[in-house]
């Protein structure tokens, strides 16, 4: 930190910065420690809080500089959010690209990201990932990781560059980059290890942090709060710097509700139950820069009839919402630009969701959609019953209590603005449907409805993913990537884009460290 504002301003900035009493009143002014009171048990030089993409990305990329490195994860397994993400990879201007002639620009990827955040984006760091996003993609090739020779088009995306990973999973990048990193000879990854406070010294400079080893994380208490006082403290010295990549926090059913009062309990996230704030609060309470902290994105592509992330996503944004529609039951009516971005969508669908009455919005397309699905991504929700299907419409109304006729005229009508390659009622880009209709049986559906997905809002980076205070100055020897920053997407991130975003500033991170 900087000699303009003491550590005491700084802690009382933080705290108002996230809103009192947060965690109990014992982290309300959370607490650095005081490098001449700690002896410390272990040193390296980089160490690394979180071990999902962004905490695996630099993790590599210091310790292949040379640097002994410490990734410590507070969870008993690796990835975090990472592991369970849909392994959808946005690459502007990449070759796969280029070899189906699909013509993308820097420009045009900010453009797209621009308008999904609602222009509230830090446009230097978009910058930054489409100017590395195939530096940063050739990455994850040469330490392992593999995707289907296909592109995927996101809603929001004006063009398809998405990648899928090859075992439609983020592990699918997590699991080699593990492997990769744990290679390296100056590196070490523990988990089970829980990051409680920044260790500063007499110059306000991190120096370490202390953790709680053997740590048991316990998801009926809220967040990481001080009723969990299990493991045992340690020290650890970081004689260049700390890495902070402990993702967001939708599964912190009490400060997210503080963010964004909608955001109640028994709402369902698609995060594991890790996605917490403690550690973000901690650099708060250090003096670094909230942004955006109350911007909260809803997935729209998830079902009711399943718990947390679970693999109805690629039938609904791959085939219902790329060439089917979605309709309200109680009519039969389309409502929504199916194409439009994820908030856009997820605003929608709460307009037409009744809990009480149990209804949801019905998304649906034909076999001709289906069938530019990967196979399991169709065949495993159809065994779990999250997904249905029908040989007529008629059977898909009866089925969902949707009138009938009404639904047929919805679909007849979609049909002709699908031939004409114009959408007059919600303006959806009919020239990326390629020309598929909903037509041929049998049909397939499924109950519509957005969960918690990501946290817009967190620390204020700059460029150099270097974290920053109240002054606009880097606070010394800190540096962040991923969720847990804000700013890079604004008000709502484009799908597909937050490998891209975790995985540059991971690198970035580990580079400049």
């Amino acid at each position: 930190m900087q000699k303009e504002i003491s550590r005491r301003e700084a802690l009382k900035l933080g705290a108002l910065g996230v809103g009192a009493g947060v965690l109990g009143a014992s982290n309300l002014m959370a607490k650095s420690i005081d490098a001449k009171d700690v002896k410390f048990d272990e040193e390296y030089d980089v160490v690394i809080i979180g071990s999902g993409f962004a905490g695996l990305a630099a993790g590599i990329t210091a310790a292949k500089r040379g640097f002994k490195t410490l990734i410590v994860e507070k969870m008993g397994r690796i990835g975090g959010n990472s592991t369970i993400n849909g392994g959808i990879f946005a690459v502007p201007n990449s070759e796969l690209q280029k070899k189906n002639d699909i013509k993308d620009s820097k420009k045009l990827f900010i453009d797209d990201c621009v308008k999904a955040g609602l222009g509230l984006n830090h446009v230097e760091l978009l910058e930054i990932l489409a100017d590395r996003a195939v530096e940063t993609f050739n990455f994850t090739l040469e330490n392992g990781a593999t995707y289907l020779d296909k592109l995927l088009l996101e809603g929001g995306h004006s063009v398809p560059r998405t990648y899928y990973v090859s075992n439609t999973s983020g592990s699918g990048i997590v699991k080699p980059l593990t492997e990769s990193y744990q290679k390296l000879p100056n590196a070490t990854l523990k988990t089970r290890v829980k990051f409680d406070n920044f260790i500063l010294d007499d110059k306000d400079e991190i120096v370490g942090i202390s953790v709680r080893e053997n740590y048991k994380f316990d998801s009926k208490l809220f967040s990481d709060d001080n009723e969990n006082t299990s493991g045992e403290r340690k020290f650890i010295k970081a004689k260049r710097g700390v890495v902070l990549a402990s993702g967001g926090f939708c599964s912190d059913k009490y400060f997210r509700k503080l963010q964004d009062p909608k955001a109640v309990e028994e709402f369902d996230t698609t995060n594991h139950s890790g996605a917490t704030a403690g550690a973000m609060i901690e650099a708060f309470g250090i003096g670094a820069m909230p942004v955006q902290i109350g911007w909260i994105q809803y997935i729209p592509y998830k079902c009711p009839d399943e718990k947390g992330n679970g693999i109805t996503s690629k039938f609904a944004s791959q085939a219902a919402f790329r060439y089917g529609i979605s309709v309200d039951p109680r009519t039969g009516k389309r409502y929504m630009n199916e194409l439009a971005d994820r908030k856009v969508r997820a605003d929608a669908m709460f307009k037409i969701i009744d809990t009480k009455k149990d209804i949801y919005p019905i998304n649906l397309s034909d076999s001709v959609a289906v069938s530019k699905l990967v196979p399991k991504d169709i065949e495993n929700p159809l065994e779990t019953g999250a997904i249905k299907k029908f040989d007529t419409l008629d059977e898909l109304a009866k089925y969902y209590k949707i009138p009938a006729d009404e639904l047929k005229k919805t679909v007849e009508q979609y049909n002709s603005y699908v031939k004409a390659g114009k959408d007059p009622d919600f303006a959806k880009p009919m020239h990326l449907t390629d020309g598929i209709t909903i037509s041929k049986a049998p049909f397939y559906a499924m109950r519509g409805a957005p969960k918690l997905h990501h946290t817009m809002g967190g620390v204020k980076i700059n460029t150099k993913a270097q974290v920053l205070n109240y002054q606009n100055k880097p606070i010394p020897r800190l540096y962040a990537a991923g969720e847990v920053t804000g700013g890079t997407h604004g008000a709502s991130r484009l799908g597909s884009v937050a490998i891209l975003d975790c995985l540059t500033f991971g690198m970035i991170a580990g580079e400049n460290i």
